[in-house]
């Protein structure tokens, strides 16, 4: 693994998907800096920003020693927890059959589990006035994704086999179960891998260094290093 010379900068709220960027970064053991954007108050659509996360959603990372030496920007969680794997080597898979079956589920997540229960969670716990259509929408589509993933981690430790990306970006989503409108109960192999993985001492680590973070600056955003910008 290259000597990380700075950290890595993460433009970060505690929210499940920039929970999986500090979690991995924990993981890896590379030198890193959380940065809040606030994104109760609109901080992710300012224009330093958007500079290096044009879609205003975090997280976002600025790798100082990106490829070749030269600094990077990187939007995007799945991205963005695919970087650090190849970077480190980490987390990947040893094999050709194992990447394959990890980048699945690492799809799977960021374009299924993630926006339904995001999309679950608006319409249980959020939204202004309560849409009967939209909570059983959303509520029961999480409920075909936990079962999904149930079915999937039958002789299974891990989701994709070796402990991996994909579970670091599942992860964060599915310990939310009580308020996407599951029962875990009715999960025992789902519950007994959120244990397991939960165990781990940098998911640990990852998931308190954003709960400090809301702590000393919950309504302060630092602007992008523009300047350090590949693109």
């Amino acid at each position: 693994m290259p000597r990380q010379k700075k950290p890595i900068v993460v433009y970060f709220w505690n929210t499940p998907n920039g929970q999986k960027i500090s979690i991995m970064l924990e993981e890896v053991g590379l030198p890193y800096e959380l940065r809040a954007v606030d994104i109760n108050a609109g901080a992710q659509f300012a224009p330093a920003f958007l500079e290096i996360s044009p879609n205003n959603k975090i997280p976002a990372i600025v790798d100082p020693d990106g490829p070749g030496g030269k600094p990077v920007s990187i939007f995007e969680s799945g991205a963005i927890l695919s970087y650090l794997g190849d970077k480190t080597g980490k987390f990947i898979g040893e094999t050709p059959v194992e990447r394959i079956a990890i980048n699945e589920w690492l799809f799977w997540q960021v374009g299924g589990l993630g926006p339904m229960s995001g999309q679950a969670n608006h319409f249980r716990n959020a939204a202004p006035v309560k849409i009967d259509y939209g909570v059983e929408r959303y509520t029961s589509e999480v409920t075909r994704l936990f079962g999904v993933l149930e079915r999937q981690l039958e002789g299974r430790a891990f989701i994709a086999g070796p402990y991996s990306i994909a579970d670091i970006a599942t992860w964060p989503w599915v310990r939310l179960w009580k308020g996407l409108g599951q029962d875990i109960e009715a999960y025992p192999k789902l519950r007994a891998w959120l244990e397991r993985v939960g165990a781990r001492d940098a998911v640990g680590r990852g998931m308190a260094a954003g709960k400090a973070l809301a702590k000393i600056a919950p309504h302060t955003v630092v602007p992008p290093p523009t300047a350090t910008q590949s693109r």
